[in-house]
């Protein structure tokens, strides 16, 4: 069972909630005294195609999909799961290959990560969400619009891949062909101490890597395994070679007209440089863009309290869309040629 920082907000009601047989999208959210957030929670399993998927399912009302990035796994979110969770059904994955979900040898693309969203949302009954997804995990979050557009509520990305081939050089050679054969030395406790000394240095010299650099030591203390690094290194190169990303959103981001859509992101982003943020926002119709100036590559950690209220607003300024196949294939015959954008359904004007 997990429970949330009490350290960082205050403690209000405890209980873990019994999961509702019933759609979670027929269901409406209970009334709580004072809006308490939800304390209590627990890690839950399901087996999808032979392979054990790990989720935290906690709250009841409409469903958010919590998707985090490469490497890390759904504690990311641990810290915004109870204040979400007042009147919503909150779901926050595993990604295959992380976390405590299996680590097979099997395809681990965005296309195949957003396959597995629909599979998981499927079994646990839910019909479509709002899908927040950060790092890797927003551009999975994109293509699950993409692929199953009438499943998706509203689209919530941060600090998101996939939308230009720009990424920084560590991650570049970390995808080279024979990076892998260097990976069993992180095992190693010298490997380890050195990694972590070289982050806090970066931290000390107030350089943009430094500023998550706790951040990046966790998700580096997750690999301490060979079938661990072995499922980062698939994720990882399935993303980017050493070039760059090696998808792109921007081809495609015509087709969210409609989509409730916003972009979050630190503005001393070291992995993902913040010039995407404005690229896929000029590109994405009708979206808003949130601007976290003293952020890094996790704008979610950096200011918990301001990113809980931004998208506390953006759920309740705007409003599914009706999906329509007609109109959905109407798009895909103009292509990006279509009109002026016109704002999202439920949001008057795009954000800067």
């Amino acid at each position: 069972m997990r429970a949330g920082s009490e350290a960082e907000f205050p403690a209000m009601a405890k209980g873990l909630e019994a999961e509702p047989r019933e759609v979670v999208n027929t269901l409406e959210a209970p009334q709580r005294i004072g809006g308490e957030p939800v304390w209590d929670y627990r890690v839950q399993f399901r087996t999808v195609h032979g392979y054990r998927r790990a989720f935290i399912r906690t709250g009841r009302g409409p469903a958010i999909l919590l998707i985090h990035g490469i490497g890390d796994s759904s504690v990311t979110w641990e810290h915004l799961l109870p204040f979400l969770a007042i009147d919503h059904t909150v779901i926050a994955p595993d990604l295959l290959g992380h976390g405590a979900s299996d680590k097979p040898r099997a395809d681990y693309s965005v296309a195949a990560y957003a396959n597995g969203m629909r599979d998981l949302l499927s079994v646990l009954g839910v019909d479509h969400a709002t899908v927040v997804g950060h790092s890797l995990g927003g551009g999975v979050a994109m293509q699950f619009a993409y692929q199953y557009p009438e499943r998706c509520e509203r689209l919530v990305l941060v600090s998101t891949g996939g939308v230009s081939n720009d990424v920084h050089p560590i991650l570049r050679l970390a995808s080279l062909p024979d990076a892998d054969l260097l990976l069993p030395l992180v095992g190693y406790d010298l490997t380890r101490l050195a990694v972590r000394a070289v982050f806090l240095a970066f931290q000390k010299l107030g350089t943009d890597l430094g500023r998550d650099a706790a951040d990046f030591l966790r998700v580096f203390d997750t690999l301490p395994d060979a079938t661990s690094r072995s499922a980062f290194v698939r994720t990882l190169r399935a993303v980017i070679d050493h070039r760059g990303q090696v998808i792109t959103m921007l081809d495609r981001c015509y087709l969210t007209r409609g989509m409730p859509t916003m972009l979050v992101w630190g503005a001393h982003d070291a992995i993902i440089p913040y010039s995407h943020a404005r690229i896929a926002h000029a590109a994405m119709p009708g979206s808003r863009l949130e601007t976290f100036e003293n952020a890094g590559h996790f704008p979610h950690h950096a200011e918990p309290a301001r990113f809980l209220a931004v998208l506390r607003d953006f759920l309740s300024t705007t409003s599914p869309p009706v999906h329509s196949s007609e109109a959905w294939r109407e798009l895909l015959r103009r292509g990006k040629t279509v009109g002026p954008p016109l704002p999202p359904a439920g949001h008057s004007a795009s954000g800067t």
